[in-house]
């Protein structure tokens, strides 16, 4: 009979266990700063398929998406299409950056922050905002120290925008006894810049949650890292003066 060293058996039934084996250490030891896209997705893919050579499943996702970002990104139908993924790896993949938005908002969040400048506004959105690639719009109620009551998530859309009504808006404020909201949006691969469609939108919502009470004080939209505030901007001139007061 046959003797085998421990591991052997295993690397002569599997015989791409130790490039599995080495991939796993090499992460272990230096992180992922000098791995290849497709060894990046090959340690993913581990976790769907745990004997299948992953490396020309990694190479026909970059193929077909373009980059990891690409990839992270895609729809999960998509996905799914693409030869020996599958419904079930798709939908891993694309937990990857959502649950990688809910750990850095976490981050941020875990203490309830006193939002009560345009820099910390910032700080608690582009979290939410990194990687999506179609537009959404949050609605975040506070109290009245500025601390968040509830966040919530009233539009998704595609790259060109995302449809709220205004009256979602002013019920969900209401329903959270809001004292105050601060608005939210991203501008998926353009401009920070608010278009004339966000001016408006912004005015009405004013003007809507002021008949009840209830401040606007800021509309931040969100392009990568770069933040546009309307507060900060001075088209809410009403938000610094009671912030400041609040902290002073």
């Amino acid at each position: 009979m046959a003797r085998f060293r421990p591991g052997e058996r295993d690397a002569q039934d599997n015989p791409h266990q130790g490039h599995r084996e080495r991939l796993r250490r090499r992460f272990l030891a230096e992180g992922l700063e000098n791995f290849e896209d497709h060894q990046v997705l090959e340690l993913l893919l581990f976790q769907s398929f745990p004997r299948k050579d992953t490396n020309p499943i990694a190479h026909r996702l970059l193929q077909r998406f373009g980059s990891l970002s690409g990839v992270l990104e895609a729809d999960p139908a998509d996905l799914a299409a693409v030869e020996e993924v599958g419904e079930r790896t798709a939908v891993f993949l694309s937990l990857i950056p959502a649950v990688t938005r809910r750990y850095f908002h976490d981050r941020v969040t875990r203490n309830r922050p006193r939002l009560d400048n345009p820099d910390r506004v910032a700080e608690y959105f582009i979290p939410l905002m990194a990687g999506r690639p179609e537009e959404v719009f949050y609605v975040l109620c506070l109290d009245t120290q500025c601390r968040p009551l509830y966040l919530a998530l009233l539009g998704e859309g595609t790259v060109k925008g995302a449809y709220v009504h205004p009256r979602h808006v002013v019920e969900t404020a209401i329903r959270h006894r809001a004292a105050s909201v601060i608005l939210a949006h991203n501008h998926p691969g353009g401009s920070s810049r608010p278009s004339s469609l966000d001016k408006n939108f912004t005015y009405r919502l004013i003007q809507a949650l002021g008949a009840i009470d209830i401040k606007v004080l800021d509309h931040v939209i969100v392009a990568g890292e770069d933040v546009y505030s309307f507060a900060r901007h001075g088209i809410l001139p009403n938000y610094m003066a009671p912030m400041e007061r609040q902290t002073a």
